[in-house]
């Protein structure tokens, strides 16, 4: 029996108050987009229709860190950018999720210079970490997708 059908007849489901806590949460995700090098244009390419992030719930780019859940960083970040990323990362409500989107804003990539940090986790607790220079919106869609996972896993409601 379909679920619509036993919808129809019945006229209630049951779950849990964590599952549809972390559906809702799951299905819309607000990214915050730091865009700091050039896998910036391929984080934009990911926002456009071709690749339609609206599937996921995440096709609005929240430039407020206040309306924002999803921090993507998104290419190298240099020591003194470092302070300014952290401070938007404060302002956002909690739960929230940051992914570091390529080699330069996981590991400072090929930036191996005293300016450069050598990985946003240096200052960030990151989630998922997307390899690539650039990585394809594919790789961030995919990226996006183990976020997803990852908030369906997570307890929403205090255990006694």
């Amino acid at each position: 029996m379909g679920l619509e059908k036993a919808l129809a007849q019945n006229g209630f489901i049951t779950t849990t108050v964590d599952a549809l806590t972390n559906w809702g949460r799951a299905n819309a995700m607000w990214p915050m987009p730091m865009g700091l090098a050039c896998c910036a244009i391929e984080m934009m390419a990911f926002a456009g229709p071709k690749y339609d992030a609206s599937r996921f719930g995440s096709e609005v780019m929240r430039f407020s860190p206040r309306q924002a859940d999803l921090m993507i960083v998104a290419g190298w970040c240099t020591y003194k950018m470092a302070h300014a990323i952290k401070r938007v990362w404060d302002q956002m409500p909690d739960p929230k999720w940051c992914i570091a989107m390529g080699a330069c804003a996981s590991t400072g990539g090929m930036h191996r210079v005293y300016g450069v940090v050598q990985g946003c986790d240096n200052f960030l607790p990151v989630d998922v970490y997307l390899p690539g220079c650039p990585p394809r919106p594919e790789v961030l869609l995919h990226g996006l997708i183990e976020i997803q996972k990852k908030v369906q896993e997570q307890h929403s409601v205090l255990q006694d």
